[in-house]
């Protein structure tokens, strides 16, 4: 579990992406501190499904995979500008 939070780099986004792209829920939670929040696109919330602290946006991010077990994050592009990471 991080208990820093990183220099934002492009590098480190793509290491997320890849994370993500490999279902490896133990890499994803290394990037994540224990007030993080994943939106998921789908749900009942207007955002989708709201997932707030460590062990719920693990859970969700469980949850997402066990949905669709195919789930890629195709040609993701990112930015950094001073602090902030983007990712599309």
């Amino acid at each position: 579990m991080q208990t820093a939070t990183p220099e934002a780099s492009t590098e480190m986004l793509q290491a997320f992406a890849d994370a993500w792209n490999r279902h490896d829920i133990d890499a994803l939670m290394s990037f994540m501190t224990q007030d993080c929040v994943f939106e998921a696109s789908a749900g009942p919330d207007v955002c989708g499904t709201r997932y707030v602290g460590w062990e719920a946006v693990r859970a969700g991010f469980a949850e997402v995979w066990a949905a669709f077990p195919d789930a890629h994050w195709g040609s993701p592009r990112h930015f950094v500008h001073e602090d902030r990471g983007v990712s599309e």
